[in-house]
Order: C-alpha cells, then structure tokens, then sequence
C-alpha cells in the first residue's frame, strides 16, 4: 500500500460485516479515533490492494505500539460464501509494531505488510490460522534491511479474540515477527509455544523489528529444546509453493522448492520420530508423509500421494532436503526419488526478482 493508495478518512458505507468489526474495536478503545488507511482502487475493481482498509490505533500500554487491524478478508457487505458459520476467509489480520511515542501515524511497511499477506491468501487460496507460520524470506520491515526479523507467526489477538457478525464468525488473528531461527524452532516444536515464550518481553506479541533473536538468550534456548523434546512438531501440514509429484515403473518422484526444502526437514525430524505424519499442500497436489515399519507409496487420488517412512530412512529423507537443487535416490526407500528444484523469488506483487533459490 503506497502513500498514493490510501485515504487517511473515514469510509461512511454502511455494511453489517464492517459494523461489527467497528463495534469489537469501539469496546476496547471506546471514544477513540483511529487513523484509517483506506484503499483507492479496490481489488474488485483491478487495484493491488486485497484489504478495503486498516484502522491504526495508538496505544502507550503495556509498551507503545500500534494496534493495526485490517478490514477485507470477511464479507463486509454481503454473505456471499456458503458457510453460514464463517463469515469470507473466517479472519481478519491485526498487528502491533513498536511505535515510537513521538511517532503520529503508523508505519507504512506495516500496512504493505498486511496488504501482502491478504494478497496471498486471495491468489494461492490457503488461509491462516493461530499457530500458522511463515517464512518473509527478507527482512518483514523493508527499511530495516539488517533486522533479524525475517519471518511469521500467527496467533488469536488477545484482545479482540474472535467475534460472532450477521455475516459469521470472524477470528481476529495477529501477525507476529519472529527472527529466522525462532521461525525455525517453530518448526521443530510449536508457533504458539515459540510465542508464549516471546510473551514476557513482547507484552500482547508486539513486534519490535530492531530487536535481537530471543534464541542467543540460553534460558529461552533451553525451553525450545525441552519442548522439541517433549512434544515433537505441532505442524501437520505445511503450504510450499513449489510441489509435484508422479509415479512410473521405477517409482516415485517427488519434487520440492529449494526456498522451502529445509523447512520440510525440519518439521519431519519433529513429526515422524513422534508417530505423526506432515502434509505437503500446494495448489492441485499434495505429498503426506507418514511413519510406518515398511516404505510405501500411496495414489490416494485428486493429486495426493502417501508416503510411507521407515525410521531408518528419516536422516537419508531430511539430508536430501536442502536450500539447493538435485536429485536424490534412496538406500532406505528403493524407488523413491527426491527432486529439489530451483525456486524463483517473487516481489510483493508477484513479479520475478531475478533472485533464484538452489
């Protein structure tokens, strides 16, 4: 969202989707009003903006920041889905950067930053959840090229919570910078215990972009690792965006993202070993991997594969899953191939950098 993208006013269209929202945010800042950043040109209508608008509201407690909401991803006007128990996409997106206490109107990174991710969700069709994460594969604040904070995690606003509209329910779930190896120990273990531990020194999961990874400090290091331990990976499934696979008369091919490759391997290691299975979903297939004594592979039908892991064949698997292209055939798995493939790095509008992955 650019500066000639928005309108600091009030929208006044009446809408019972935009009312309640309206009405949940009136309670918890009664009397207050918010800097509003509306879209021009709506996506409708041919514009680049999925989000009709984001209310920013400042706050000084406990930490100064700004509590950004967005207002798009539900049906604000209509009910035009099917699911009369969820209103659109089911959530709307809130975040909360650091403000400094002089500072009057919010971060315009922050705002590019919601627009980009309710434009994912409108062009590849998978939705975020509490406990989701995602990888920025850059730097969250683009003017901060040397921060740290280079990834996601998603949790349920612990204010606004989850409200009932005429429209459906609609979850106000919170985007939360996490430095890339938090991000990692996400993976390993769990989004929403990597950000309970972030709890204590980022009060209501306020992101601060200039702050070093909690990861270098050995207590919360160690409260990763006994939950790693404890529990293995809390992620079933995992949204890549480059995923094929296909079956012939030697085998399997199974081919993976370079850019998400290690990603894939680290959530397996904290999955398999703990008897569950991780889902690979991209758009019109799927590859699940599951724990089992024999190697196996499954056609489930409408683009879904089954794999079948022995445990003496998790180190080989997760070995071949890395940041860079080839193909790996198995001792532990015969006929099985693994194919790691470039990944070509997009812009916020989906336009090649030029920049290429493996």
């Amino acid at each position: 969202m650019d500066n000639d993208d928005i309108d600091s006013t009030h929208e006044d269209d009446a809408a019972p989707g935009r009312e309640a929202i309206d009405g949940a945010l009136a309670r918890l800042y009664p009397g207050v009003d918010p800097q509003h950043l509306a879209t021009m040109l709506p996506w409708s209508l041919g514009g680049r903006d999925p989000l009709d608008g984001i209310s920013a509201y400042p706050r000084t407690e406990p930490v100064p920041h700004w509590h950004m909401v967005g207002y798009g991803l539900t049906e604000l006007y209509t009910k035009e889905s099917d699911d009369p128990e969820e209103s659109g996409w089911g959530f709307e997106l809130t975040f909360r950067p650091v403000r400094d206490p002089d500072e009057e109107a919010p971060p315009m990174w922050a705002a590019a930053l919601m627009q980009n991710l309710a434009r994912y969700v409108f062009t590849s069709g998978n939705r975020f959840e509490p406990g989701h994460r995602m990888n920025a594969n850059g730097p969250i604040a683009t003017d901060r090229q040397d921060s740290v904070v280079r990834a996601l995690g998603f949790t349920e606003d612990p204010e606004l919570g989850t409200i009932d509209t005429p429209h459906g329910r609609v979850v106000f779930l919170q985007v939360v910078g996490l430095a890339e190896d938090e991000y990692e120990a996400a993976g390993q273990w769990s989004t929403t215990g990597v950000l309970d531990l972030l709890e204590p020194t980022a009060p209501l999961h306020v992101t601060d972009v200039d702050r070093a990874s909690r990861m270098a400090d050995p207590a919360f290091a160690a409260a990763v690792r006994e939950g790693v331990e404890r529990d293995g990976s809390t992620t079933g499934a995992l949204y890549v965006g480059a995923l094929s696979w296909e079956l012939d008369d030697t085998g399997a091919l199974v081919r993976v993202g370079a850019l998400q490759a290690p990603a894939v391997a680290q959530t397996l290691r904290g999955r398999l070993p703990f008897g569950h299975g991780l889902l690979l979903e991209a758009e019109g297939s799927s590859v699940g991997f599951v724990p089992g004594e024999e190697y196996a592979v499954r056609d489930e039908g409408e683009g879904a594969l089954t794999v079948v892991v022995p445990a003496a064949a998790l180190d080989e698997l997760t070995a071949a899953l890395g940041p860079r292209r080839g193909l790996t055939s198995f001792t532990q798995m015969r006929g099985l191939r693994l194919e790691v493939t470039p990944t070509v790095m997009l812009d916020e509008y989906g336009k090649e950098t030029g920049e290429v992955v493996g």
